[in-house]
């Protein structure tokens, strides 16, 4: 089941993408409908805002005076996360239910007006943030919404920013034009990366892109996109990864590279990469793995294979390549990769003299697999000099 978080700031239009990908086949989840369907009159939890708020929250009809709640929280901490504990619990288990009973095949799309305030990014196969300026959002509220400025902007500013929002966006949908356009925007996000997103992650099968160019100019979104990835990884694993790294040349800030994030997962013992729940776990968040690739290339003072073992998975989503490198914590493999990193990051003459020999080996090989074995006698030249840079900063990973 593909699992879609969507959001946006008050006023983006968040109910138009998700009315169009509820017309497309989305199952849609209403987090603000479930929020006041699990206090409707006569329910449980109805009972339990009257039972520590008081008969004054009531209105004559038996249902949830909404107003008289919003004013006995108003300004209080403790109110508010004491009506968060009657309310969090109960939405959790309605909107379980809904995706239990939609079945694996659906693709699910939650909507969430909170999701980057609450931080629930990582529970989602793919983050959509429908997007408009502040100006246009604000225009919305006070003239289609007849919402008085003064209340529309309070609620604007208690929500994330605009920056906040599109960090933790996987996708921005952009709801500034006509509706053709955000029609035309979110049909092709559907077409495009969400369908074969969901096939991919149903038949266990790692997205198979064209070839990626050697180099491409450094992204300043890189280190964004692997926390966002880092984050949906560890809250799958839990402490069974203990450790997670953003590694690989998009690591390496303002250095040309190839379009692919590479992260490393660190294990106790690389056998607990091969526990049938671990390797579950990776699979259902879209990270299948890929049994062909099972060793790092060994150094010249380090030739034992048996250091260098690691496992390997690739990603479902088509429109982010990833390459996510299981290894045992402090192996050979573990370590190289970070102080590798760390002496790209600190020595600038390194990152460019890296950027010229894959420049010089890609001329030469392209993309193809030839194109790794080619670098390799690169690697081996500059381990001396990695570890005088270990030994002179006193690196530890």
């Amino acid at each position: 089941m593909l699992r879609i978080g969507l959001t946006g700031g008050i006023g983006s239009g968040k109910s138009t993408v998700t009315g169009i990908l509820e017309e497309l086949g989305a199952l849609v989840i209403d987090a603000d409908a479930l929020a006041r369907e699990v206090v409707a009159a006569d329910t449980e939890g109805l009972a339990a805002v009257v039972e520590r708020f008081g008969p004054g929250v009531m209105a004559a009809d038996g249902s949830l005076d909404r107003p008289a709640l919003a004013s006995a929280v108003f300004g209080d901490e403790q109110a508010r996360r004491d009506l968060e504990a009657i309310t969090h619990p109960r939405i959790a288990a309605r909107t379980a239910q809904i995706m239990t009973e939609a079945g694996p095949d659906r693709i699910i799309v939650h909507d969430v007006p909170l999701l980057v305030e609450k931080r629930m990014g990582g529970n989602y196969h793919l983050v959509v943030v429908v997007d408009a300026h502040h100006a246009t959002r604000l225009e919305r509220l006070v003239q289609q919404r007849g919402m008085p400025e003064a209340d529309a902007r309070a609620r604007m500013d208690h929500q994330a920013s605009d920056d906040q929002r599109r960090a933790a966006a996987d996708v921005v949908i952009s709801n500034e034009g006509s509706l053709d356009e955000v029609r035309d925007a979110t049909r092709r996000l559907w077409d495009d990366r969400i369908v074969p997103f969901d096939a991919n992650l149903r038949a266990g099968r790692v997205t198979r892109s064209a070839e990626t160019p050697v180099l491409v100019d450094y992204d300043e979104e890189w280190p964004a996109t692997a926390a966002r990835l880092a984050e949906r990884i560890g809250a799958a694993l839990g402490e069974r990864a203990p450790a997670i790294e953003h590694v690989g040349s998009t690591a390496v800030p303002g250095m040309p590279g190839k379009d692919v994030i590479d992260l490393q997962v660190g294990v106790p013992r690389l056998a607990d990469a091969d526990d049938p729940e671990f390797v579950g776990a990776l699979a259902a968040i879209g990270f299948p793995r890929i049994d062909d690739y099972r060793m790092d290339h060994p150094t010249d003072d380090l030739p034992d294979p048996m250091l260098w073992i690691k496992r390997f998975h690739g990603s479902c989503d088509p429109g982010r390549v990833v390459h996510l490198h299981v290894r045992e914590l402090e192996s050979a493999g573990w370590q190289y990769a970070l102080l590798f990193r760390d002496w790209l990051r600190a020595e600038p003459e390194a990152a460019a003299e890296y950027v010229d020999v894959k420049a010089s080996v890609s001329a030469e090989h392209g993309a193809s697999s030839e194109y790794a074995q080619a670098k390799a006698p690169w690697f081996s030249e500059i381990w001396p000099r990695m570890q005088s840079f270990a030994q002179r900063t006193g690196w530890q990973d």
